[in-house]
């Protein structure tokens, strides 16, 4: 059954881009945005990663983490970190656990080739750990201004 607004926001902790590991229950009392993407330095992606980037001083204003996870390895979301100059945290999901946990993981098709993949798709999870707003296969232009309103 997919998530729906008011559920409870699965719980994960999940390597990052700094050596350490991010725990969604840390930032209990804060907003968080959880964006899922479908992988580092694509088009799309970066699009999306540097938007959020820019935006950042303005989540911070509204007590507001941002988390932005792939399948993606943590060499592979540092170097796309350094090289957006990304402001936040990059975790990564290189099981999957956390993109099924979510409803994430699902069949996509390009050029009439089926595949698996990451929908993107954004999560706004309130102080008290419950989900706020969904946003499910995003298109990125304009997307984190959405988001930043939602907050």
């Amino acid at each position: 059954m997919p998530l729906s607004i008011g559920d409870p926001a699965p719980a994960f902790t999940l390597p990052t881009d700094t050596d350490t590991s991010v725990t969604l229950s840390d930032f209990l009392g804060k907003y968080v945005i959880v964006y899922f993407y479908p992988k580092d330095a694509t088009p799309g992606c970066t699009t999306e990663a540097c938007s959020f980037r820019d935006e950042k001083p303005n989540f911070d204003q509204r007590n507001t983490v941002i988390i932005g996870i792939s399948k993606d390895s943590i060499k592979s979301h540092k170097k796309f970190k350094e090289k957006e100059q990304l402001n936040f945290i990059l975790a990564s999901d290189e099981t999957g656990e956390v993109c099924e946990k979510y409803g994430l993981w699902v069949e996509k098709s390009m050029y009439g080739r089926t595949y698996f993949g990451i929908a993107r798709s954004t999560f706004l999870i309130d102080e008290a750990g419950k989900i706020a707003q969904i946003w499910r296969n995003v298109s990125v232009t304009g997307h984190v201004s959405e988001v930043l309103k939602s907050v």
